[in-house]
């Protein structure tokens, strides 16, 4: 009787122990799509990271600002005339 109770309960382990190893593997395969679901995230954020930044030094440039500033805010330099130089 005593050895049929250690084989049924070793027999019980042996198959918990694959039990664990399937769902083991299963959660494996589940975080891997999702790292791969990230990682594909985060390539098409930084694509669009690079883009926002290359607008911003597109609409930032000095002759665009200083475009609108003569156009639209009628801004001009200042002349000689206008320029005073303070020596201390």
């Amino acid at each position: 009787m005593r050895r049929g109770t250690l084989n049924l309960l070793l027999g019980a382990l042996v198959f918990a122990s694959a039990l664990a190893l399937v769902w083991t593997r299963h959660e494996s395969r589940v975080r891997f799509v999702e790292m791969q679901s990230l990682n594909a995230r985060r390539d098409e954020l930084n694509t669009e990271w690079g883009r926002l930044q290359l607008e911003q030094a597109t609409w930032a440039e000095e002759s665009r600002i200083e475009s609108i500033a003569r156009e639209k805010l009628d801004m001009h330099s200042p002349g000689p005339e206008d320029t005073r130089v303070i020596v201390r």
